[in-house]
């Protein structure tokens, strides 16, 4: 029961639900007992004498036990049905909002269909076994009890034989839930790597038909749907040996009260009314040990789900406020940044970068160009702390950010990701999304500024077009554009720019830019490109290589000088007639103005 203790504050808020769950069911089960002792006084008293008298009084005692007990189970059903809804109402926001606070290390392996599975039917399972499971277990319990209680009290030496095989009816049980917990403990695990199997599947539909890989995922899912079978068929196995020998005990119980009892009535020493409520009483009590497989099950699954809630509401938060956070004022904030020696390595890889050296006064507009895994996001994850540094400091307007919270810290600053996701809601919300209370004339002027406007009024329905999933229906560039406004909307002191223009043409992004110079002004922008025509006007150029910055400097200047800027802008400007090197930046300055 130790993951129910760990998930003890969730229900333990409602033990006046859970208590009174408990009571009602186990008054219920008690006026189970009186059926038994109806039947010994209708043989005993009524029929073998052949007095008739009591026969009005045991109906109508009946029918009011009936009555009541109906009533009883009723509100068991009631009660345990609110406790078990709130309990998952409870864990179900904590889990949400663990997820909310995770680090971004823990999603650079965390799988969607996992957590998704987690959040689904491990939650179910638990929910099922606070609000009926755990009254059952208790129920079963009292029940053998109760019964062992009537049955003492009418011939204890009957008792003692006729329970003989219970011992070996628990013994069985607990066999039974030390073989069938790993079994169902892989067979939630199946059921999360087939969850991520079709997720995984339906959000990369567009790939897998462009590649005509629809036979492969048939079979990737086929084998994993085959791994899931194979467990469910281990534990109907398991299952399909228990049942025979619970089975089997339960008769030679059975078997032994019959001997036992009938030999007892014969000699006189029992009634035959009393050896009818016996055999009724052990019924009772073999009732609830043939259910204890079931109750095993219910138990065995609510606690593989647990362990996997346990998991990860205890899963470490590698990023979080400090002790005494200090809060960055929006209204203060000038977007000073400062990178000082700065050295930082994912997991078990070599270092990301090393002795990084950046000053981007407010204002400040600082480029940065370089190959794949050269350190350019990375840089930009540091600097929203999404990663704790290893060595050397970052600082916003003088404070350490490892000091300041993280939603005033992030509240200043707006990236536009390389990879754009748009939420499934209207433009104007995906627009909106990064404050709160926002004017029409604001999403207005932010998708002006992203020259988004035109073709958002060019759609049906405007502003309030519902994008689809992940914003499918619209080309990349569009989502690039709404990303973008959605970026500025913010009015951020520090703008992020991680190659947010790749997916439009260039006379889009020079129009982008355009707009970007007016937004630019006053904040400090960092931008992420791979064309030397989004980073020409920066204040200063950082040349990133396997995290190291190589060159830096103006466009003006690093054009003059051999090295890989020299090398990239001769690239992308190979097809214009050669010129010379001064005559080349009177031309960008051309441009430019």
């Amino acid at each position: 029961m130790d993951v129910f203790r760990q998930l003890k504050e969730y229900y333990w808020v409602e033990r006046k639900k859970m208590f009174a769950s408990i009571a009602f069911l186990i008054c219920a089960t008690a006026l189970g007992l009186v059926y038994p002792n109806m039947l010994r006084i209708l043989i005993d008293d009524v029929i073998k004498p052949r007095d008739f008298r009591l026969v009005p009084v045991l109906s109508l005692t009946v029918v009011g036990v009936v009555t009541i007990k109906a009533c009883l189970q009723f509100l068991h059903g009631l009660f345990a049905g609110q406790l078990g809804n709130r309990v998952a109402f409870r864990l179900r926001n904590a889990c949400y909002e663990k997820l909310q606070k995770l680090s971004y290390q823990y999603y650079d392996t965390a799988q969607t269909g996992d957590l998704m599975s987690r959040l689904t039917a491990d939650l179910e399972a638990v929910r099922n076994f606070i609000a009926f499971g755990f009254a059952q277990m208790l129920n079963m319990m009292l029940m053998i009890v109760f019964g062992a209680t009537m049955m003492f009290y009418i011939h204890w030496q009957l008792t003692l034989i006729t329970l003989l095989t219970m011992p070996f009816l628990a013994f069985a049980a607990v066999r039974f839930e030390k073989q069938i917990h790993p079994a169902f403990r892989e067979m939630r695990l199946a059921m999360s790597n087939l969850t991520t199997a079709v997720q995984e599947n339906i959000t990369g539909m567009r790939t897998v038909k462009s590649f005509a890989r629809e036979p492969h995922e048939i079979d990737k899912f086929s084998k994993r749907s085959d791994i899931y079978k194979q467990n469910q068929i281990g534990a109907s196995v398991l299952w399909a040996k228990f049942f025979p020998i619970m089975e089997l005990l339960a008769s030679c119980c059975v078997v032994i009260l019959l001997v036992a009892g009938g030999t007892l009535v014969i000699n006189g020493s029992l009634t035959l009314g009393a050896l009818v409520a016996f055999f009724s009483m052990v019924w009772y009590i073999i009732g609830p040990m043939w259910n204890i497989g079931f109750l095993i099950n219910n138990y065995t699954q609510s606690k593989a789900s647990g362990e996997r809630l346990t998991e990860l509401l205890n899963q470490y938060v590698h990023v979080k406020n400090s002790d005494e956070p200090v809060v960055l004022e929006d209204n203060i904030v000038e977007g000073y940044v400062r990178f000082s020696g700065v050295t930082f390595n994912y997991p078990d890889k070599a270092p990301a970068v090393s002795d990084l050296n950046i000053e981007a006064p407010p204002g400040t507009v600082i480029g940065m160009l370089g190959g794949t895994g050269s350190g350019k996001s990375t840089i930009i994850q540091l600097l929203m702390r999404a990663y704790n540094i290893k060595k050397g400091t970052i600082t916003v307007d003088g404070f350490n950010i490892n000091d300041l919270t993280l939603e005033s810290l992030r509240s200043n600053i707006s990236i536009v990701f390389q990879e754009t996701f748009l939420f499934s809601c209207s433009i104007r919300d995906n627009i909106a999304y990064g404050i709160d209370n926002v004017t029409e004339e604001q999403i207005v002027k932010a998708a002006k500024l992203s020259k988004a406007h035109d073709f958002i009024l060019e759609m049906p329905e405007g502003y309030d077009t519902i994008v689809g999933e992940r914003g499918m229906g619209l080309s990349g560039g569009q989502k690039q554009r709404i990303a973008i406004a959605r970026a500025l909307i913010k009015n951020p002191k520090i703008l992020v720019l991680d190659d947010s223009t790749s997916a439009v043409d260039m006379e889009t992004e020079h129009e982008i830019q355009a707009g970007f110079k007016e937004v630019m002004a006053g904040r400090t922008t960092f931008i992420i490109a791979h064309r030397i025509s989004s980073l020409r006007h920066a204040d200063e150029i950082l040349v990133m290589d396997e995290g190291h910055i190589v060159q830096r400097g103006k466009h003006e200047d690093l054009i003059k000088v051999p090295g890989p800027y020299l090398d990239t802008y001769n690239i992308q400007y190979a097809d214009r007639p050669q010129v010379s090197t001064a005559e080349s930046v009177a031309s960008e300055r051309r441009v430019a103005q």
